[in-house]
């Protein structure tokens, strides 16, 4: 049985993905940084799921198979835009401890909680120029795990990588937003505002 992909299949669509318009933004958001770039992306995402839906067998978790169509869209638009990339040494990730750099300059004297008193320092728009620091296929992975929940197997089907692969773009991911989120907050100042 096939389905109608002509006004009626339009109205099927939208009843589909209606209810995640608003996930998929915020992903696209978190994946691509820009709002522009993120509605682009969501627009051709959803043409894709419209033009796809009439193959799509289970149709029971579609905000599953809508994060993978919007998932394989961004992964290709960061293909198209390589210039995101920017190379770190894996020595120099492995080195880098943000809980030490914490305990080193110490910027939250009496407090009990360093890790949380320093992440307080980012809301969401900071925390998504940090993101945009990190190459596109470990944002990805730290996005859609940490951020959404999904499992580094489903993680691993969305993105057509190796369970493997999955795990070590999330390894390096942890390591690069650590750093990212260092430089961030040295940068624009962040911590000399909360030394007493």
């Amino acid at each position: 049985m096939e389905l109608d992909v002509r006004p009626a299949g339009l109205e099927t669509f939208e009843a589909f993905a209606s209810p995640h318009l608003e996930y998929l933004y915020a992903l696209a958001r978190r994946l691509c940084g820009q709002p522009e770039a993120a509605e682009d992306v969501v627009q051709e995402a959803l043409l894709r799921a419209y033009r796809g839906l009439p193959q799509l067998r289970n149709r029971e978790h579609p905000r599953l198979w809508l994060t993978k169509v919007l998932t394989s869209v961004a992964m290709d638009r960061f293909r198209r835009e390589a210039d995101h990339d920017r190379s770190v040494s894996l020595d120099d990730e492995q080195r880098f401890s943000l809980f030490d750099a914490l305990v080193e300059e110490d910027p939250f004297p009496y407090s009990d909680r360093l890790h949380l008193d320093f992440l307080d320092l980012f809301d969401d728009e900071k925390l998504i120029a940090v993101l945009q620091r990190i190459p596109p296929v470990q944002r990805t992975a730290l996005v859609l795990a940490y951020v959404h929940g999904y499992k580094a197997r489903e993680i691993a089907e969305m993105t057509a990588s190796p369970l493997g692969t999955v795990l070590a773009r999330l390894n390096r991911g942890r390591k690069q937003l650590e750093r990212s989120l260092w430089e961030y907050a040295s940068e624009r100042g962040l911590l000399e505002k909360v030394k007493p």
